[in-house]
């Protein structure tokens, strides 16, 4: 996808999906949104051409709302982003770690960063957002107060960093996925593809087992596998699931071959290249 764009994606400005989407597609305009189910309609009714949704954390494990959202979403994955998580401790301008007394933070960010707080003796304060704790720090302009945010939301409301990455663990990442109206062009099977797909199976003895005995007998590795319940129904369970591979290359073309033999229903709903982080880690 080429040309500048509007990505939406759930939080306050400056908020790490925020940043997420600057670094995904450098010069796009992003736009944020209160949920989840606000960044996807924006890219339905054309306010935005993508949307960030984040999907799991390196330590917080899946986020709750998207595996319930993509399938109704109507969207298609297009790609993923990997955002690394470098908490920043925010004042006012003039202010000192020496000053600080309040930690404003959102309640995940605040399980995070327990060294710092215990360090400098600080009264943690949950908040609903990383970035609106910024923004409420700035608001009241008083040196006890600091927020823990991206440094993105210490530029966007002009306050001063006091010290950087202040996480207690330096793996802290979270991916995304990036969702699209259309799905993207398919190109030719090659290697460095991820499939996500849908599928469900009947709550009965074996099912799942051999739903993906084909993934195994195929050599094809499952990287995330979801499961929830349809509509509060106990009697059949839908399945999220992110594959290595191509859906036309032979491996992963096998293996959903056998899927379909025992599962009710498989939708696909997205093909798109692996992120270099994956390389990299």
């Amino acid at each position: 996808m080429s040309g500048a764009g509007i990505i939406a994606f759930q939080g306050m400005p400056g908020a790490y999906s925020d940043l997420a989407c600057r670094q995904a597609r450098p010069g796009w305009a992003t736009l944020p949104c209160q949920t989840f189910g606000q960044a996807i309609a924006a890219v339905h009714d054309g306010r935005a051409e993508l949307a960030m949704l984040a999907c799991e954390n390196s330590l917080a494990g899946r986020v709750p709302d998207i595996h319930a959202l993509l399938p109704q979403a109507g969207l298609f994955i297009v790609g993923e982003h990997f955002q690394r998580v470098e908490h920043c401790l925010l004042g006012v301008p003039g202010s000192t770690l020496a000053d600080a007394r309040r930690v404003h933070t959102h309640p995940v960010a605040m399980a995070q960063v327990r060294g710092i707080i215990a360090e400098l003796g600080l009264e943690p304060v949950v908040e609903f957002d990383t970035a609106g704790a910024a923004e409420m720090v700035r608001a009241w302009n008083r040196k006890e107060d600091v927020a823990v945010a991206s440094a993105l939301a210490a530029e966007l409301n002009g306050l001063e960093i006091l010290r950087r990455n202040v996480e207690d663990a330096a793996h802290n990442t979270t991916r995304f996925y990036i969702a699209s109206r259309k799905p993207a062009e398919l190109p030719p099977p090659a290697p460095g593809f991820l499939t996500t797909l849908l599928f469900r199976v009947n709550n009965q003895p074996g099912a799942l087992y051999k739903a993906l005995g084909g993934f195994a007998t195929s050599g094809v590795n499952m990287t995330r596998l979801e499961s929830y319940m349809l509509e509060g129904s106990f009697s059949a369970t839908q399945f999220l699931m992110d594959v290595e591979g191509h859906p036309e290359a032979p491996p992963l073309a096998e293996a959903l071959r056998e899927l379909s033999f025992f599962s009710e229903q498989q939708e696909i709903l997205g093909v798109y290249p692996g992120s270099p982080f994956r390389q990299a880690g």
